[in-house]
């Protein structure tokens, strides 16, 4: 049987009516937002800042990564579905297993990522650049070479 686009709008808000009423509330505004030091899953220099929930835990979270200029993370894929957006600078993702800058994709301020869980991709800035960061928890990273795993260089 085919689904209007009505009866999906409706399927889904009935869905969201039922994740609404796990959600705590909260405001959050730009000089409120407390930056730390990035987890160490992510190589140094990155600053995080969780807005919401707790990635270390199931459910909904929340997060924004502020990387410095000339920023890189190797090739990795992510065990849930990642919703990114752009909030400042340029955020260059690349497709694929190895480091390749030439199928990297600028996304400039206002863009918006989704990558489906195990993707394998790369990731650089050439300026400062702020990323959200929307997911289920645990959030967990997995390195294609596991000698890229900054954990394994401070052992």
């Amino acid at each position: 049987m085919k689904r209007t686009a009505s009866a999906s709008i409706a399927a889904a808000g009935l869905a969201g009516m039922a994740t609404s009423r796990t959600i705590n509330d909260k405001l959050v505004t730009p000089v409120e937002i407390q930056w730390e030091t990035g987890p160490a899953i992510l190589p140094a220099g990155a600053q995080a800042a969780v807005l919401y929930g707790d990635p270390t835990k199931d459910g909904l979270f929340s997060m924004r990564f502020k990387l410095p200029k000339g920023y890189r993370v190797a090739p990795h894929t992510l065990s849930k579905a990642g919703l990114f957006t752009v909030i400042s600078g340029t955020f260059r993702i690349g497709m694929g297993e190895k480091v390749d800058p030439s199928k990297s994709r600028a996304m400039p301020a206002g863009s918006f990522i989704a990558l489906a869980p195990g993707t394998p991709h790369f990731v650089s800035v050439d300026e400062e650049t702020v990323v959200q960061l929307n997911n289920i928890g645990p959030w967990v990273i997995s390195y294609l070479d596991p000698k890229d795993d900054p954990r394994q260089k401070a052992e």
